[in-house]
C-alpha cells in the first residue's frame, strides 16, 4: 500500500520556523520527484517546492524562495521542508506529492499525502 505521511505542522508565530517531514512507503521512493504543495483556506492549491529523484535539482516558488529549504533522504524514504521566517500568508495545509513522469509505455504516476496544517499567527 502506497503511503505518504506528512508531519511537523502546527501553530507558530510570525518569524518562526517549522520543519515538515513526509515519510513514504509502498513505492520506489528514489525513483520519484517530490513536491510540496499547499492550499490556504478558500484558495486553490499552490506549488511550493520540488526536488528531483536524486536530489540534484531543486525548485522553489517565488513566494518562499530564500525562506524554505527542501531536502530528501532516499535512505529514509523521506522528504523535508524546512520553513523559516514564516509569515501569516504561509498558513495552509501542506501536502507532499510524489511524481514520476510517464514513459513511452507507461502513464505518469502521482501519489499524495493527507496533508499537515501550518498556521502562522500571533
Amino acid at each position: 500500500e502506497v503511503q505518504l505521511v506528512e508531519s511537523g505542522g502546527g501553530l507558530v508565530q510570525p518569524g518562526g520556523s517549522l520543519r515538515l517531514s513526509c515519510a513514504a512507503s509502498g513505492f520506489t521512493f528514489g525513483s520519484y520527484d517530490m513536491n510540496w504543495v499547499r492550499q490556504a483556506p478558500g484558495k486553490g492549491p499552490e506549488w511550493v517546492s520540488g526536488i528531483n529523484s536524486g536530489g540534484g535539482s531543486i525548485y522553489y516558488a517565488d513566494s518562499v524562495k530564500g525562506r524554505f529549504t527542501i531536502s530528501r533522504d532516499n535512505a529514509k524514504n523521506t522528504v523535508y521542508l524546512q520553513m523559516n521566517d514564516l509569515k501569516p500568508e504561509d498558513t495552509a495545509v501542506y501536502y507532499c506529492n510524489a511524481h514520476q513522469a510517464g514513459g513511452t509505455w507507461s502513464p505518469p504516476s502521482d501519489y499524495w499525502g493527507q496533508g499537515t496544517q501550518v498556521t502562522v499567527s500571533s
